[in-house]
């Protein structure tokens, strides 16, 4: 019987495009700063300067995940930021309507990720995770999962793949339903 491979559910704004970052040292770092206009975005708006590191597609591709975009980009991340990591079309998450609030300090994705992961190991790396999310998910995903933030200002780093490679491979010794 074959395992299924965990999911990794990928932001774009942070983690790939660390959006908050001194753009001659990421540059320096190997980024390429590209203009986008995602779909939706209303011709007045200017274009969005988007960092991107070509290497990051084959790292991600090399980790054990079954790749899927958690990002408001949508099925504009296939158009716009898979081609320059070169990345093939993933999947994404489709995100209920915004406007939901309950009083709980989750973040909006993390109830969705929960559902679509259905029990199944996952991995969500993401800017905006709290330690909030990271109990919420405790309590409500059945499966390994592991929530991991990455700074905005630097965006994934070495660590970071070699922490999700880990992860990926195997349990890890506090059952790896927490993490990162």
């Amino acid at each position: 019987m074959t395992v299924p491979r965990p999911i990794l559910f990928l932001d774009v704004d942070g983690p790939l495009n660390p959006w908050r970052a001194d753009q001659e040292r990421i540059e320096r770092a190997g980024y390429r700063t590209l203009a986008m206009r995602p779909t939706g975005w209303e011709p007045p708006a200017p274009a969005l300067l988007v960092r991107l590191d070509p290497r990051h597609g084959p790292l991600l591709l090399g980790l054990g995940f079954r790749l899927v975009w958690a990002t408001t980009w949508k099925a504009d991340a296939n158009t716009w930021i898979a081609p320059v990591l070169g990345l093939p079309d993933l999947p994404y998450v489709e995100w209920p309507p915004l406007g939901r609030d309950d009083g709980e300090e989750v973040h909006w994705k993390t109830r969705r990720l929960v559902e679509v992961a259905a029990g199944r190991p996952f991995a969500w790396v993401d800017d905006e995770i709290s330690a909030h999310d990271r109990d919420w998910v405790a309590l409500h995903h059945a499966g390994r999962a592991l929530l991991h933030r990455v700074d905005p200002a630097v965006g994934l780093r070495p660590g970071d793949f070699g922490a999700l490679r880990q992860w990926a491979a195997g349990p890890a010794a506090d059952g790896g339903r927490r993490g990162g």
